[in-house]
């Protein structure tokens, strides 16, 4: 934080209402706070062409419950035995039911997704049946609902400065008041005055492996499918000025998928993730060659069915996707399909139809015998050997006897065989500074940092289990809040 002579010294630019990120939050609370009269200035991490955070790499859906009562209950099974404040959780509920509205209100056309009800991600649970999933337009995915709500910002007079990451906030030492925001762009140190309010939705920390290594249990490492530019920013600046944290542990994950130095974000494997099945044979072992898991599981955004409960996966590392010659010429073993996910949508790799290219780039290793295999990837002598063997015997019966597999049960078959490292992955954390009711960011007693509010990913409402695109829903629900509460204040 700056404190001393805060308020003094000149301004290189100034708005009612200051912005850090451009995602589904910020163009929420931006909308909200234009459509007022208000002035408004979004600062972007991100250059032009790569903003648009995490909504803009995720399947697009986003939460509008049918009850604001049966969503309370819903969201307090949700929490299990990390409780939310009820009062969060009432205006929660109350606004995410408002989300079609508010759409419809800046253009939009909600379309429920066709799958529902098995869009809802924990049946069992009371209040589940308030669930419902809608996307912008008739196909879900592909960027049609951040595309609508990105063009309604750039309809508005907003002004957006990208590549201008946000470094610290401008506090008052005398009042606590937030006044503003230092930033940086082409090297330069920029002084944002904001009128009313700071408002920080520039997401979690799936990027900053020092706050993983700190925060999430269960993960030595974890790699971001999502947005790169996710480093824990917002983070950093609240705990400068006195932020409480929740929800730190929390995340979106871990899955499993390939990362790769070359590219920011992850590649999804074929054989773990997808409904389709693959001629060949695949295992996944861990750093002493045996299975530890179904390789095909059905995770619920992160969370395994476990002694009786859900409970986060715990990966271990290193792991390696283990795979014969039928399933390596069965076709490409990563789905660049462009529906969601960093990697499809904005890097777009193109990956060979064979597999080759990534065996001469080092990414597939391969060896003509499981034993050799297993030399190379430094796992104990024999490991792989007696790994297939146990599979294809499973195989043989038709029933996976030691973690219950039931799809792609086919035998590891004739060699050279192949293996793929694969890292624990996520497309984001919940964690962050506290906040209340009205959007507003407090301190460890409660009470709040004058002229600072968050939304969305950042400091999110989810303590435990997550429904699937509760995010972006809450990103539109809290931007609105946070704008609506901040032009309240009289400007300072």
């Amino acid at each position: 934080m700056i404190q001393t002579g805060a308020r003094e010294g000149a301004w290189d630019a100034q708005a009612d209402v200051v912005i850090v990120g451009f995602g589904g939050a910020g163009a929420a609370c931006a909308i909200t706070a234009a459509d007022a009269g208000a002035s408004v200035l979004i600062l972007e991490k991100a250059p032009e062409g790569e903003e648009g955070g995490n909504t803009r790499v995720a399947a697009q859906g986003y939460l509008n419950p049918s009850s604001p009562e049966r969503a309370i209950i819903y969201m307090n099974a949700l929490c299990g035995p990390y409780t939310v404040p009820q009062d969060m959780i009432a205006v929660w509920a109350d606004e995410m039911c408002r989300n079609n509205d508010w759409l419809r209100s800046i253009g939009g056309d909600p379309q429920e997704h066709q799958h529902q009800p098995a869009g809802i991600e924990f049946p069992e649970l009371p209040g589940s049946d308030c669930v419902h999933k809608y996307h912008h337009g008739d196909i879900l995915g592909y960027s049609k609902t951040w595309e609508m709500i990105a063009q309604a910002v750039r309809e508005r007079p907003v002004a957006i400065r990208y590549a201008t990451p946000a470094r610290r906030l401008i506090q008052d030492p005398a009042t606590g008041e937030i006044l503003g925001v230092q930033a940086e762009h082409a090297g330069k140190t920029l002084r944002i005055k904001a009128a009313h309010a700071v408002v920080l939705t520039c997401g979690g920390f799936e990027n900053n492996q020092e706050m993983i290594r700190n925060f999430l249990p269960g993960v030595p490492y974890c790699y971001t499918s999502g947005t790169p530019y996710n480093e824990g920013d917002g983070i950093r600046m609240g705990m400068e000025v006195g932020a409480d944290l929740w929800h730190m542990n929390n995340f979106a994950g871990p899955s499993m998928a390939l990362k790769v130095p070359e590219y920011p974000a992850t590649f999804s494997m074929v054989p773990l993730h997808f409904s389709h099945e693959p001629a060949g044979g695949m295992i996944v072992v861990g750093p002493d060659g045996n299975r530890f898991v179904d390789e095909k599981y059905k995770l619920r955004h992160g969370k395994i069915w476990q002694s009786g409960k859900w409970m986060g996966l715990r990966p271990p590392c290193p792991m390696y996707m283990i795979f014969d010659e039928t399933l390596r010429t069965a076709g490409p073993i990563y789905d660049g399909k462009p529906t969601h996910g960093w990697t499809q949508l904005m890097t777009r790799y193109a990956w060979s139809a064979d597999n080759s290219a990534e065996i001469q780039r080092g990414w597939i290793k391969t060896a003509p015998t499981l034993d050799a295999l297993a030399r190379a990837l430094k796992l104990p002598e024999g490991s792989l050997s007696q790994s297939a063997a146990r599979w294809n015997g499973l195989c043989a019966q038709g029933i996976d006897e030691d973690f219950g597999r039931t799809k792609m049960l086919a035998p590891v078959g004739p060699g050279p065989y192949y293996a793929v490292e694969i890292s624990p992955t996520m497309l984001n954390t919940q964690g962050g500074p506290r906040r209340n009711a009205q959007a507003q960011i407090v301190r460890p007693d409660g009470t709040p940092i004058p002229r600072l509010y968050s939304a969305g990913e950042l400091g999110s409402i989810y303590s435990y289990m997550y429904q699937g695109t509760g995010n972006i829903g809450e990103c539109f629900a809290f931007g609105r809040i946070a704008a609506r509460h901040a032009l309240t204040l009289a400007p300072w």
